[in-house]
């Protein structure tokens, strides 16, 4: 007989009888069932970790460096107001859709308007690789969501790779603040 998969109930059957205290309705014991409770359990946990650090991951998205420091070059420039310097060293596509005198009065608006870049929260960062159209070859388009000193905004940078180097293509800086 195999007492460890019998109910005490059937034990008591083959017993002769009811003992004092002895219950009517044990359940079977199945020695297996704890380890799969706790294997369960065990796998659980773990894929519930691996979601979150996936979770997490994606939250810190970060740019590579070379492009965050485009980014970041870009932003000083802006902050110190040298408009001709950004304009000559940004790609042969801002140069063909702005002037000088074009991108210097646009960043003049924007900073009357606006007023400082205060802070920026990366908001997404794709990458294309494009074998026609204006934006041919690597580029990157960046967007933050930007507190100016006088309102806020989503302010979008267009990057594009020329000779191993992040050029502007374009800026766009979006806000109920500029109308």
């Amino acid at each position: 007989m195999d007492r460890g998969l019998r109910s005490s109930k059937e034990r008591m059957k083959c017993e002769g009888g009811r003992r004092k205290g002895a219950s009517l309705t044990a359940d079977v014991y199945d020695p297996i069932r704890p380890f799969q409770t706790s294997t369960i359990l065990l796998l659980s946990a773990l894929i519930s970790f691996v979601s979150f650090a996936c979770g997490l991951k994606a939250e810190r998205r970060t740019l590579p460096t070379e492009v965050e420091s485009a980014v970041g070059t870009l932003s000083d420039d802006i902050a110190a107001e040298r408009y001709e310097k950004i304009h000559m060293e940004a790609s042969e596509l801002w140069r063909q859709d702005a002037t000088l005198e074009q991108s210097i009065a646009g960043f003049k608006t924007l900073r009357e308007k606006l007023g400082p870049v205060e802070n920026r929260v990366l908001q997404s960062a794709t990458e294309q690789t494009n074998s026609s159209g204006p934006l041919q070859g690597r580029a990157y388009i960046v967007t933050y969501r930007t507190k100016f000193q006088n309102g806020e905004g989503m302010e979008t940078f267009t990057l594009v790779e020329r000779k191993g180097q992040w050029l502007l293509a374009r800026y766009l800086v979006t806000s109920t603040a500029l109308k």
